[in-house]
């Protein structure tokens, strides 16, 4: 037994040999397992789903018949099949399999096994397989810890997450491994993952549950791909009854209470979903709003901050196409402010009904991007004279408002003057389109512009008369 093995007890669970952890004699099975745990696939012929990268011919099927496994980064929602597929891969390599878990471990445990992983090689002579349960979780410094190690060989890295690698993964370290992207199981292998379970003998309920095909396809729909899922509501029914011994839509609803959303609201899925509505919205589409919306508030997101995606919508892609879009997704924040859940859903999905229906501009969001770029490269640009207020007889003197025109005096309440710095003065940062109330803007401001060149050619008569 090596020193560490004898020192570091409780680290026992990360190095025991793979056929301690993920096997049995052959043919035996642990009845007390849960049984998405009993009918987890053993090779990859019984994996359902996930044909177009493990299937015949497939770069993985050739490296696992091979042993010639590289670092892998599996990605994919909930219950497609990382560990399954992980675990295939351990049942079938001759490397020293260690288990590892982001939740639970850290620096101190990585550099342990990583000094196992080196003797290993040098005494055995045989590489680690270490599979990295949700390697998202670890911090950079965690993954960097890694790295070395990958790079010399004496690990072969299989890390599952359901994040996005590019965004959670180090870029050293992923540019060592494959991304393998794991998709969604579909309704339709579910329902086939659920018909096995429940005829297998040996692993599953042997034929002890009788469940009506509408109610398995119905769950089937309710699982959001997830095996795990459909299997544990399996295994949750097992003792109820049915009038006729048939297991319909009603008991599995009983058992499953809720659907499970795939959400998390600090991940991907929460950015995902979002996008999906903000560009809903844009898109005029009311129905794929209220779905989107619903998507979301069902999952569990704070409604404040979709009433704070929703003003800020308003403002950039409505604008001054329908100036009560601004008001009305203040209102519908106040209303939800006001009464909560449940109740305040339904301000929130009138406030997403009147944007998705509204005229869309975003002449706002662009002139505000232009007269922003400017201000931030010409931010020494000094404020004309004429629009200074002579606070102090010295201000005056120094011309403070000189030549300054009160808009009110003229019949057209509005000065020929110009409010742009000298450098800046041809500036065009509002462009109003044709769109709801925009166009009585932009009527409105060529009306503005025509009465402002009456006056300069008023002012000039005056000019030219005196000389």
């Amino acid at each position: 037994m090596s020193p560490w093995l004898r020192g570091e007890s409780s680290l026992l669970c990360l190095a025991v040999d793979q056929r301690d952890l993920f096997s049995r004699p052959e043919g035996a099975v642990d009845a007390s397992s849960p049984l998405a745990e009993r009918m987890r696939p053993r090779d990859l012929d019984e994996l359902i789903g996930q044909d177009e990268i493990t299937g015949p011919r497939t770069a993985i099927a050739a490296a696992i018949e091979k042993d010639t496994i590289g670092s892998l980064i599996l990605w994919g929602p909930p219950g497609s099949g990382k560990t399954t597929l992980a675990r295939i891969i351990a049942s079938q390599t001759k490397s020293h399999f260690v288990p590892f878990s982001a939740v639970v471990s850290g620096i101190k445990e990585i550099k342990t096994v990583m000094q196992e992983a080196v003797q290993q090689r040098n005494v055995y002579g045989r590489r680690t397989l270490l599979f990295v349960d949700e390697i998202h979780r670890f911090n950079k410094a965690q993954q960097d810890a890694f790295l070395p190690h990958v790079e010399a060989g004496n690990v072969i890295l299989i890390g599952a997450t359901t994040e996005n690698p590019s965004f959670e993964v180090n870029a050293a370290l992923l540019s060592r491994c494959r991304v393998v992207i794991l998709r969604q199981l579909t309704p339709e292998e579910l329902v086939s993952l659920m018909r096995r379970a429940l005829i297998d003998e040996e692993r599953g309920l042997g034929g002890r549950l009788n469940v009506a095909d509408e109610a398995l396809e119905w769950l089937a729909r309710q699982a959001n791909g997830d095996a795990r899922f459909v299997l544990n509501v399996l295994e949750a029914v097992t003792a109820m009854s049915a009038p006729d011994g048939v297991i319909g839509v009603a008991e599995l609803g009983t058992a499953l209470q809720r659907k499970a959303l795939l959400y998390d609201k600090s991940g991907e899925e929460h950015f995902n979903l979002i996008s999906a509505l903000h560009k809903s919205i844009r898109n005029s589409d009311v129905n794929a709003s209220l779905y989107w919306l619903a998507r979301m508030l069902e999952a569990g997101e704070d409604p404040l901050y979709i009433a704070r995606r929703l003003v800020r919508f308003a403002s950039e892609d409505v604008g001054l196409a329908e100036p009560g879009a601004l008001a009305q997704t203040v209102a519908a924040k106040d209303a939800f402010h006001f009464i909560g859940v449940p109740e305040g859903k339904l301000a929130l999905a009138q406030a997403v009904v009147y944007l998705a229906a509204a005229p869309k501009s975003n002449a706002i969001y662009r002139a505000y991007a232009r007269a922003a770029k400017d201000a931030l490269e010409d931010a020494t640009e000094p404020v004309p004279l004429h629009l200074r207020n002579a606070v102090t007889s010295d201000m005056k003197a120094w011309g403070y408002g000189k030549d300054y025109d009160y808009a009110h005096d003229n019949d057209e309440k509005v000065a020929a003057m110009d409010c742009l710095p000298e450098r800046l003065r041809d500036r065009r940062y509002y462009t109003p389109t044709s769109e709801g109330f925009e166009k009585r803007m932009r009527d409105r401001l060529d009306n503005i512009e025509r009465n402002k060149e009456k006056l300069r050619d008023k002012s000039r008569k005056l000019r030219n008369e005196d000389r």
